[in-house]
């Protein structure tokens, strides 16, 4: 099982790290809008493929069961934060969308207490939920030549946090009514709805080239509809609270890929792509401690805390 638990883990790592990496490449070409309408379209009908195969008709019978509250999934925690990290990293590193996205767990202990009255909002967690806001400042304020559109960027990403903390909490009631990949398939294609009429208004004003296409498809499927499928055999093996440690595993590995992998290949050398700055250590060091405090992650309790996904 400590296998199992180390390799799920670490893949999920390894693809969800790529995926900021995947969207700063094609967002070059695509426009933030469109970009995740395919994502999320592709994926879901992969998706809802992989239940029907499973399941056949009874498959099809839990999509339609997860109706209105899939839809409303989608839109909380696919469409409106994948559209705002996409279109703040038309404006930051992919490194540091990552460390801001990394505060989804504080906003999770921030908002449990309003929306479930039998949780409280202790003093350990407050002081976590302010040791990594203080972070988020860090990260928005310290580094070299900010201007205004780097910290409008790092907004987004942290405001795509709170989307995804709330969709969280969500997901964590209809669990209990859906299985997990009929309900990431119903999220998928409802997120793809509401966020057509959008898409349709930002299309590509040129043909995109091969590596935005690739990254596209990279993020598509490895790191939507693979991610989905591992994400829920973690947590029904190892369970929610120590599936959740993946997001301290996230943001080191999204600063690697982009300092290392976008670097321009000159004389066989690979030169630093994304530079990785003390604000951005700092900011993540405060952030990550922060999420170790305010959500008790690490004591293994048994709560569910949403994962953000790029």
């Amino acid at each position: 099982m400590t296998r199992s638990y180390a390799f799920l883990i670490g893949s999920l790592a390894a693809i969800w790290g790529a995926s900021y990496l995947f969207i700063k490449v094609a967002v070059r070409d695509f426009p933030p809008a469109s970009m995740i309408e395919i994502r999320l379209l592709v994926a879901g009908l992969l998706l809802t493929g992989f239940v029907v195969l499973q399941n056949g008709r009874a498959g099809l019978r839990e999509l339609r069961a997860a109706g209105l509250a899939g839809f409303a999934l989608g839109v909380v925690n696919g469409a409106i934060p994948f559209t705002l990290i996409a279109w703040g990293e038309k404006h930051i590193d992919s490194g540091i969308a990552a460390v801001a996205n990394a505060t989804v767990p504080l906003f999770n202990a921030m908002l449990v207490p309003w929306l479930l009255p039998e949780e409280r909002l202790s003093r350990r967690r407050f002081g976590g939920v302010l040791l990594g806001l203080v972070g988020v400042s860090v990260l928005a304020f310290a580094q070299p030549n900010v201007s205004w559109w780097f910290v409008a960027g790092t907004m987004a990403v942290v405001v795509a946090s709170v989307s995804y903390a709330l969709g969280g909490i969500f997901a964590q009631h209809r669990l209990g009514n859906t299985r997990g990949p009929a309900l990431a398939a119903a999220a998928m294609l409802g997120g793809a709805v509401a966020l057509l009429p959008f898409a349709l208004v930002d299309l590509p004003t040129h043909a995109p080239g091969w590596k935005s296409i690739g990254s596209l498809a990279g993020l598509t499927l490895a790191g939507t509809a693979l991610a989905q499928l591992i994400l829920y055999r973690a947590i029904r093996l190892h369970g929610s609270a120590r599936t959740s440690l993946v997001t301290y595993l996230m943001p080191p590995v999204a600063l690697f890929y982009g300092a290392v992998l976008l670097g321009e290949p000159i004389y066989g050398a690979v030169l630093l792509g994304e530079p990785i700055t003390a604000a951005s250590l700092g900011g993540l060091a405060l952030i990550l401690l922060g999420v170790a405090l305010g959500s008790e992650a690490l004591r293994f309790v048994r709560r569910t805390t949403p994962i953000p996904e790029a």
